[in-house]
């Protein structure tokens, strides 16, 4: 029997349901939540993602700025502009947009972001708040994924989950949000396909989530039966958007599987306004 279709847009719906409830009682008291997106150089895909951005935010009324910096911007000059946002009472949220020159130390940039205003929850400090089992302003994508597997009602204790990608705003706060669960949670990466036990390891997952960015790099014939898979990899394959995981054969093996789009994306979108409100009330109710 085929997999049922873990489709994002229901649940991305309900949390935007309970965000634009929240955005009211924000507006009442006189807050309206801004979100600014730093832009350094121009790139193809964020350019698309900024307009996603702008889209879901006018929605639902929450303010969106794009600040568009040269594409020769010193590190330094850019880690400025962005305390000077931190200062700015009128914006609530700031979000960096990847990728940045390859000359600048992303995680030093990213560490600049104000914890309260880190709708991406990339600062170290909300990383961390993580590990500690709370997560407040939590990656988006991460979120996304626990959010995904919730919605199949399974019971996560003693759950096999393997985790394939160990990125920092996916692979790793997903496999400290489902570990908290008690799931017992395996990691895979480069070096675990280097020494071919990738298959091994993807082959007893109950849970599998993937977010590596390969297409098709997990074949649908290694899905244990009955796993739930996530899918987060977004890969042009000719004409079409695939993901990482080979859909077609997995969904036979899988109970629950995402597509690809349609799946990780609109619960990603939602939580970065759910965290966008969330940073407004921690600033001016907190």
């Amino acid at each position: 029997m085929a997999a049922q279709i873990l489709a994002g847009k229901e649940i991305a719906e309900k949390i935007k349901q309970i965000v634009k409830k929240d955005l009211e009682q924000l507006k009442t008291r006189g807050i309206v939540p801004k979100l600014v997106a730093v832009q350094v150089g121009e790139n193809p895909s964020s350019l698309v993602y900024l307009g996603a951005q702008k889209k879901s935010c006018a929605a639902i009324g929450i303010e969106h700025e794009v600040k568009n910096l040269d594409g020769n911007v010193s590190e330094s000059d850019l880690i400025q502009f962005i305390k000077n946002l931190n200062e700015d009472r009128t914006v609530t949220g700031i979000i960096l947009q990847m990728p940045l020159p390859p000359s600048m130390d992303v995680r030093k940039v990213q560490s600049t972001i104000s914890p309260e205003k880190d709708v991406e929850g990339v600062n170290p400090a909300n990383l961390g708040w993580i590990v500690y089992g709370r997560p407040v302003l939590a990656p988006c994508t991460a979120l996304a994924v626990k959010e995904l597997i919730d919605s199949t009602g399974v019971n996560l204790y003693g759950k096999e989950v393997v985790m394939v990608g160990h990125s920092d705003i996916v692979g790793k706060p997903v496999a400290l949000l489902l570990v908290d669960k008690f799931a017992t949670v395996s990691i895979c990466h480069i070096g675990t396909s280097d020494s071919g036990m990738l298959e091994t390891h993807v082959s007893r997952a109950e849970i599998l989530v993937v977010a590596v960015g390969k297409a098709h790099l997990i074949k649908g014939s290694w899905v244990k039966k009955d796993a739930i898979v996530v899918d987060v990899g977004i890969n042009k394959l000719g004409d079409k958007i695939v993901g990482d995981v080979e859909f077609e054969v997995a969904k036979e093996n899988a109970s629950w599987i995402t597509p690809v789009p349609g799946g990780v994306g609109p619960v990603t979108t939602a939580i970065l306004l759910r965290n966008t409100v969330l940073a407004a009330k921690m600033q001016f109710l907190n």
